[in-house]
């Protein structure tokens, strides 16, 4: 499956938000996005005004560039959240939350949703006591994950546990530092997302 590889900052400035893409060095002075906040390319600088269709396009381009899926994988995500009762914004974003790739992110085990997916991919995580290699797998009320024994040692984790404390962790997450674990305590409800999203816009570009 295609995936974007270049410059990941690029997509910060392109999308004029921090999207913490980048784990510690998005909280650092080193940050792409803090030191140039315009548009990347030649013509950064020069960011003009965009029709409604465009404010719409940015806005899905925000969130799918957020949680790191590609075009197909954010479209399949939305059929689902529209298929479903509710609100479909809403429905759209707690979908995401669910992933797992982004709940390893989310309890601190990992610096960024990438490397989130990662660690997914090649079997670090356990859910409920069975391996789960899937990043788009998504968690339940109840829940347990948990990191396997042998990669309680790899430096990055250690490192991004350290750092939980700045992040913070989600009201409906409850993690237990010295035992590599977490647990859902409840699905997330749309408060609990804090990033600037205008989820009615992305249900308005794919309702046309």
């Amino acid at each position: 499956m295609a995936r974007y590889r270049g410059s990941v900052c690029r997509l910060c400035r392109r999308e004029n938000i921090k999207l913490f893409l980048k784990g510690d060095r998005c909280y650092s002075d080193k940050c792409a996005f803090d030191r140039r906040s315009y548009g990347p390319g030649q013509h950064g600088q020069k960011r003009g005004k965009f029709s409604g269709y465009g404010v719409q396009l940015r806005e899905k381009q925000k969130v799918k560039r957020l949680y790191g899926l590609s075009e197909k994988q954010f479209r399949l995500v939305f059929q689902k959240a529209d298929r479903q009762k509710g609100i479909t914004g809403t429905n759209l974003l707690t979908l995401l939350e669910r992933r797992l790739d982004n709940v390893v992110y989310r309890l601190g085990f990992v610096n960024s949703r990438t490397q989130g997916r990662h660690f997914v991919r090649h079997s670090h995580f356990l859910v409920n006591g069975k391996k789960v290699d899937i990043p788009s797998y998504l968690i339940n009320t109840g829940d347990i994950i948990e990191l396997r024994q042998k990669s309680r040692n790899i430096q990055c984790v250690v490192d991004a546990l350290g750092a939980v404390v700045r992040r913070g962790i989600p009201q409906w997450l409850e993690l237990e530092k010295e035992n590599f674990k977490g647990a859902i305590k409840s699905c997330p409800a749309r408060e609990d997302i804090t990033m600037p999203i205008q989820e009615q816009l992305i249900v308005e570009l794919y309702s046309k």
